[in-house]
């Protein structure tokens, strides 16, 4: 029986999915063997490699000046790769420090580049994200780096930042369930394991312009015009996460795509959401509401010492992945893309009858 899994990844896949995959995966389509097991340069890979590629494209409506590389890892290494690309010759980032993976993504920053935090969170506890005016964007900054959602925080931004400097978004949590405005945007990047696939790889989109002022001096998979002038085939690739993520965009486009995904976020965290603020301080979420994440839902129960209990009989009746993070304890539920509207009810009534029983 499928439960609920409400971790924040690697994160629950669309059902219809993993039955795909499981029909596959010895024998695709008649080939002999799996597609895991085929060569990269096969035609049958390639169909796969290209309808993903085609596929992130026409979801996200991103321009023909961008390209989509599909590169080995996660967004963690995506944090040495954009200031090795963008800022090699002697430019300065500035970064918006909004929570723990904004702050990753500066430390490992300040390694490859001349950077600087634009605004932080830290002494409010990450509770919220900033306005427009309380960032501090440098005259000639090469980019603005923002997260935008904190999956351990459960911040989002709501809008995003057109501030005079091109955007370099991490999007790992949020990515796929929202529109994107290209305009503002050189580069987006994220982990695929929340919203497409199986962790192992990073979805990568950048301005061809920005590819063309990248250094060549760097090791050659660290290069993004390398993967850009080779289709994000300049070595073996990531085969099987990229095998998900097709199957998985092709659930988004068959669900209603990015419009449907969004409506959808909205509707299950706002059950969540609901259960919190109408709980009179039952729960409580540290997060300023203008800044809550659709994604993560962050809370706490007054009365700490309940909470071992509710996370024991939501496992009981189903329910995963609820604890939160180990740095900020309490309770987190992730709603991803594939986390039925079930899911969110069922949450919303075990939280209200678990307050009448306390």
């Amino acid at each position: 029986m499928r439960i609920f899994n409400f971790s924040a990844g690697p994160c629950t896949l669309p059902v219809e999915v993993l039955e795909e995959i499981r029909d596959e995966i010895v024998d695709y389509r008649g080939a002999g063997m799996s597609l895991i097991e085929m060569s990269h340069r096969s035609p049958e890979y390639g169909e796969v490699h290209e309808s993903a590629v085609a596929l992130v494209r026409r979801l996200l409506a991103v321009p023909d000046e961008h390209d989509i590389l599909l590169i080995q890892g996660g967004a963690t290494m995506q944090f040495g790769m954009v200031p090795m690309n963008l800022l090699a010759d002697g430019g300065r980032g500035g970064y918006i420090d909004t929570g723990a993976w904004a702050s990753k993504a500066l430390a490992d920053a300040a390694h490859h580049g001349d950077v600087y935090t634009a605004w932080s969170g830290a002494d409010g506890g990450y509770t919220r994200v900033p306005a427009p005016e309380e960032l501090r964007v440098e005259e000639g900054a090469r980019y603005l780096h923002m997260t935008s959602n904190e999956t351990i925080g459960g911040v989002q931004h709501k809008e995003w930042p057109g501030v005079g400097a091109p955007l370099v978004a991490d999007m790992s949590s949020d990515l796929m369930s929202r529109p994107v405005p290209w305009d503002l945007l050189d580069l987006a990047y994220g982990g695929v394991q929340k919203n497409l696939a199986p962790a192992g790889m990073a979805l990568v989109i950048v301005r061809r312009t920005v590819l063309e002022r990248a250094p060549r001096r760097l090791a050659t998979y660290l290069r993004y015009d390398v993967h850009a002038d080779t289709d994000s085939l300049h070595n073996t690739p990531p085969v099987f996460p990229i095998y998900v993520m097709e199957k998985t965009l092709r659930w988004i486009e068959r669900s209603g795509g990015l419009a449907a995904m969004e409506a959808a976020a909205d509707e299950r965290a706002g059950l969540i959401y609901r259960a919190i603020d109408e709980s009179e301080g039952f729960y409580t979420s540290p997060v300023e509401r203008a800044s809550r994440s659709n994604m993560n839902v962050v809370f706490r129960i007054a009365d700490n010492d309940l909470e071992p209990g509710f996370i024991e009989e939501a496992t009981a009746r189903g329910m995963s992945g609820l604890k939160g993070h180990r740095s900020v304890g309490g309770c987190r539920a992730s709603l991803y893309n594939a986390m039925p509207k079930a899911g969110a009810e069922a949450l919303a009534e075990l939280m209200a009858e678990f307050q009448r029983r306390a």
